[in-house]
């Protein structure tokens, strides 16, 4: 195999090329950096790079170690130990975290190599990573269009073969929705599966951080090095962490799939529509066992999702004044000022708008008619997942309703922004796993093929089955294996 050819493998590909010699960790490094020197250019899908330092860890690496000697990209708002993290704002552009990450720390426990930051929304607030301060990063199917996000840099580099894999985090849809718009994996673990100590927070009782992959086997092989309880995360499951791989390959007959009558709405686009029937029927053919069940609060999800993480990001925001660290203005009269310019410049528009939005509904006079009955209402749709999954096992729906769609299209009209995560906000707020892969394609009106998602829901901790049936389908498509023509 030639080093030109390298990029393309998957990392259960690298693995035994790894172990066996027939290459080193220094040559996939030389490898990743010729593609990425290629792709970039196209693509704009990394903030940062640091080479240097990849191929002084590629030669120091352990090649017994699960992950020995595989590079891993990481989105830019995961900190990394002496590495800028930005979270693609202004007001933490001089920012060099002190610390790694818990899941950057079990990373590299398990042998793999962080190498580079990926761009992504500011904040992470955003489904089109067009709200980066940095760049705006393209979808490598179709450059007209967006990436998804916010973890759309992410998602752009493992679908161009610039990164074997890639971290992201899922704070209403950021990791599964740029996944379908690329047309690769993305797994968002349930709440508390994997620690956020050393993730920037958007919303705390929301984010989750997860992989992003070229195969659903890919993506079981990071999640067995990143899950698990961390004593500096209150909210990570004490829990045991399973091998994820363990259940790859068997058999999916008389596993029990719900398709809610609620995520087959008029609004979705025909050819999603299309690839997803297909899948369902497919998924029939391989034993599963469908039928159609209900989400009644589910029309909520947005209205829920818009009011309670703008809440949290209001308060998790309010660190980023100029004081300890990040963007500080000059030439101020008096600390109002300082707070005020400061915030001002650091922040873009999206960013401000949530920060506006979360502090409304928080306020005095409005926090019961808002936050609160979000509160109630959030309750009321986890409880609609306890008693869906009391009847199947997994649930079915489009992971977007529609395909990427062009630059600019929708940032004018935030609710229609906000709308391309219909169907991926609901996992957040109940807490459970989701995962999106390429079940088809749909054609644009330029005849470019721009990739479908699908998005599989199971309970809590249920990850291995998730990822069960996940790989029983895409082992029974080539979906997979279609890369796009750059």
């Amino acid at each position: 195999m030639t080093a030109a050819e390298l990029p393309a493998l998957t990392i259960s590909e690298l693995q035994p090329l790894l172990r066996g010699g027939a290459v080193s960790p220094g040559e996939v490094v030389d490898a990743l950096q010729s593609r990425i020197s290629e792709i970039e250019p196209q693509i704009d899908a990394y903030i940062a790079l640091d080479f240097e330092a990849a191929k002084h860890e590629a030669n120091a690496a352990d090649l017994s170690l699960p992950l020995g000697g595989i590079p891993i990209a990481v989105k830019d708002i995961i900190s990394v130990a002496g590495q800028r993290c930005t979270c693609a704002s202004r007001s933490l552009s001089n920012y060099i975290a002190p610390y790694d990450a818990t899941l950057i720390r079990k990373l590299k426990a398990a042998g793999a190599i962080p190498l580079g930051r990926t761009n992504m929304d500011e904040f992470a607030m955003g489904s089109s990573t067009e709200n980066s301060s940095v760049k705006i990063t393209l979808n490598p199917w179709d450059k007209s269009r967006v990436p998804g996000g916010s973890s759309g840099g992410s998602a752009a580099a493992v679908a161009a073969g610039a990164a074997f894999g890639a971290l992201g985090t899922d704070t209403g849809g950021s990791i599964r929705q740029p996944a379908a718009f690329c047309g690769i994996v993305g797994l968002k673990p349930s709440y508390g599966r994997v620690s956020r100590f050393g993730v920037v927070a958007f919303a705390s009782s929301l984010d989750q951080a997860g992989p992003l992959t070229k195969t659903t086997r890919d993506a079981a092989l990071l999640m067995n090095a990143i899950a698990g309880v961390d004593p500096q995360d209150s909210t990570s499951l004490p829990e045991p962490v399973p091998d994820y791989t363990q259940l790859l390959g068997r058999e999916i007959r008389g596993i029990r799939i719900g398709l809610p009558k609620e995520y087959t709405t008029d609004g979705i686009d025909p050819q999603v529509k299309a690839a997803v029937d297909a899948a369902v029927t497919q998924l029939q053919a391989l034993g599963a066992e469908i039928s159609e069940l209900s989400l009644p609060h589910t029309e909520y999800a947005v209205a829920v999702y818009y009011v309670l993480a703008t809440a949290e990001a209001s308060a998790n925001l309010a660190r980023f004044d100029g004081v300890r660290y990040g963007h500080r203005t000059e030439g101020v009269a008096n600390l109002v000022e300082h707070y005020e310019r400061t915030r001002a410049e650091g922040f873009g528009a999206e960013v401000k708008r949530r920060i506006i939005l979360g502090t409304y509904v928080l306020s005095s006079g409005y926090y019961d008619a808002f936050y609160l009955r979000a509160q109630k209402v959030r309750e009321l749709i986890r409880r609609d997942f306890v008693e869906a999954f009391k009847k199947v096992d997994l649930l079915i729906s489009p992971t977007s309703p529609v395909p990427a769609f062009k630059i600019g299209e929708r940032t004018a009209d935030p609710l229609q922004m906000y709308l391309a995560d219909i169907f991926t906000i609901a996992a957040n707020l109940a807490g459970i796993c989701a995962i999106s892969l390429p079940c088809g394609f749909a054609t644009s009106e330029s005849g470019t093929q721009l990739p479908v998602g699908l998005q599989l829901l199971a309970s809590s901790l249920d990850e291995a089955r998730l990822l069960q049936v996940a790989h029983a389908f895409e082992q029974s498509t080539d979906w997979h294996q279609r890369r796009p023509p750059l």
